[in-house]
């Protein structure tokens, strides 16, 4: 199986929510299926920083589009790369970023397994 980096950006995140899939505001619903894992890069968070990572997911096609997970991240990070567990994906999903606190400049990639 080929491994690919299906998502990729960098974005100074604030509130509003942002959508890793189409780098903009989200969630949005993207409907690719496959196994992913989600990468970011939070060396720019400092002590008072609070940053929500969610995914959001339609267990069927026709249906609502959910949250499915979220992490929490606060203060300085000791290991700067966060790291998702694997997702089987499809239906309609979607990673999305928002800074409870402070402003982060967040890089990341959304690799797929396919």
């Amino acid at each position: 199986m080929a491994i690919t980096e299906a998502f990729t950006g960098s974005e100074a995140v604030s509130t509003t929510e942002w959508s890793l899939t189409t780098d903009t505001s989200g969630p949005d619903a993207e409907t690719s299926d496959g196994v992913f894992q989600v990468f970011l890069d939070v060396s720019d968070m400092i002590a008072g920083d609070i940053l929500r990572i969610r995914v959001y997911k339609k267990v069927t096609s026709g249906g609502t589009q959910r949250k499915l997970w979220e992490a929490i991240l606060s203060h300085n990070q000791d290991e700067p790369i966060w790291v998702s567990p694997s997702l089987i994906l499809l239906h309609g999903w979607d990673v999305t970023l928002y800074a409870i606190a402070g402003t982060i400049t967040v890089t990341w990639s959304i690799r797929k397994v396919a």
